[in-house]
């Protein structure tokens, strides 16, 4: 490598934020929501019409369900990629619509595609290591969610739903920690994959306890949208996700950078 080669892999400078920057992010993100409110309503559709589908798929086999949805919520922020290319469009004064949240995933980048592909590996692994957890250790069939309730969160003498948690924990902070800013970076900017994931840790490890509320702003919203019978999704998908494009805004200072087309 050479020497002119070596800054390329840095992670790019983070600015300051507050523990009150999430908030920030939300009302920001619902502006973008309210000023171009289709494309968010046809990605939060499409989330909850897939996530409905395996609930229904899957529920007479609620250890492969408990991890799918894991697994889901690891792969529902590079899915909203469209909808960053939205609020980036807004923020350029641009005219945006559908057809600028699919131009996102256009076949000649293919960094966006690959990093969906990683995240799809660790979406998988969660689900196998679920599985095998729950259906080894627990004291009866789990099949159906009252099942889960009874043998596993409640059952008597035994640590299998903490071990779950520990385990579901010990996977998805690595993963926010990673893509908390990569996928709107990989957007916004030409910089590789290594490079948006270190820039995305750089930013956790200097603002921990913002980032810390904004991963639990982000579970809290969707799992109280997927309790509301996945129709929650129809509002959760687009507003976190415009919500996301302006925690990386105010985060990952890009002015050494050319824009993306």
């Amino acid at each position: 490598m050479t020497r002119d080669a070596a800054p390329s892999t840095q992670p790019l400078p983070i600015r300051p934020i507050t523990s009150s920057s999430p908030w920030r992010w939300l009302s920001r993100g619902w502006d973008d929501f309210a000023r171009c409110p289709g494309p968010g309503l046809i990605h939060g559709a499409a989330l909850a019409v897939f996530g409905a589908a395996l609930f229904v798929l899957a529920y007479d086999r609620f250890w492969l369900l408990a991890g799918a949805f894991s697994g889901f919520l690891l792969l529902a922020p590079v899915l909203a990629t469209g909808l960053y290319a939205i609020s980036r469009g807004l923020e350029r004064g641009e005219r945006v619509d559908m057809r600028t949240a699919l131009r996102t995933w256009r076949p000649r980048d293919r960094r966006l595609v690959v990093f969906g592909v990683l995240l799809a590996a660790a979406g998988t692994g969660w689900v196998l290591t679920s599985a095998a957890l729950i259906t080894v250790f627990a004291d009866a069939p789990v099949r159906n969610p009252r099942d889960f309730l009874h043998v596993v969160v409640l059952a008597p003498k035994s640590l299998l739903f903490e071990a779950w948690l520990v385990l579901g924990g010990a996977l998805a902070a690595p993963v926010f920690a990673s893509s908390v800013v990569a996928i709107p970076l990989l957007l916004d900017r030409p910089v590789g994959i290594w490079r948006a994931v270190l820039t995305s840790w750089r930013a956790v490890v200097e603002h921990p306890l913002p980032l810390a509320l904004w991963a639990a702003i982000l579970m809290t919203m969707t799992a109280v949208a997927i309790a509301a019978g996945m129709v929650g999704l129809l509002v959760a998908v687009p507003w976190l996700a415009h919500a996301s494009w302006h925690a990386y805004r105010d985060l990952v200072d890009t002015t050494s950078l050319p824009e993306s087309a």
